[in-house]
């Protein structure tokens, strides 16, 4: 069986960390290797960009996040993503392309043509096996987010652009579902596992 790319998105506090730990653990419990990773970061070089633009003291214009990010991702796919899908071991990722569409393309207004362009670019066309989308009620991701980061701050107006693009693009990804991020951690693993052809 080849190895899978698989990526969980949805806002921060969703609960994408936790599920790659208990992802991880289920999958190495089925003796198949992993890698889990996370963006912004995932490199030495993503995690100093991360710093720079999770920071709530940090200003930037759109175009500039972007940029960022796609840096970011490029780095990070080269140095790791790749790699680790070559010797044979699966790649679970907080975060890909779908974040940049819906957060820099949609809610930042920089548009999907743009965004999509530079990530090809970035990534070479890697495009993840599964997409998980975590999904919360705007509120719910507001509440438990408020003031943590730069991007927490933006207000619910933000969040609730970012959930109705995530939605509406999640059909562009391959083996995209959508989960309840509210259901207790445990019980959403299950529900993700239940998605994924496993030995």
């Amino acid at each position: 069986m080849r190895p899978l790319f698989v990526v969980l998105e949805g806002p921060d506090a969703s609960g994408k960390s936790t599920q790659l730990e208990l992802l991880e653990r289920a999958l190495n419990a089925r003796g198949i290797a992993v890698v889990s990773t996370r963006e912004p970061g995932g490199t030495a070089l993503g995690e100093r960009l991360r710093e720079i633009l999770l920071a709530r003291s940090s200003t930037m214009h759109p175009l500039t996040e972007l940029l960022l990010m796609v840096a970011d991702r490029h780095e990070h796919v080269e140095e790791v993503i790749r790699p680790a899908l070559e010797r044979g071991s699966w790649v679970l990722c907080s975060r890909y392309v779908l974040s940049s569409m819906a957060y820099q393309g949609v809610a930042r207004g920089l548009g999907l043509e743009r965004v999509q362009a530079l990530n090809t670019m970035a990534t070479g066309g890697l495009r993840p096996d599964f997409t998980f989308l975590l999904d919360l009620p705007p509120e719910v991701a507001f509440d438990r987010t408020r003031e943590r980061d730069r991007f927490e701050g933006e207000g619910l107006a933000f969040y609730a652009r970012v959930r109705e693009a995530y939605v509406r693009l999640l059909d562009t990804q391959s083996g995209g579902h959508i989960v309840d991020g509210t259901l207790p951690p445990d019980l959403l693993c299950q529900r993700i596992l239940a998605h994924l052809p496993l030995p």
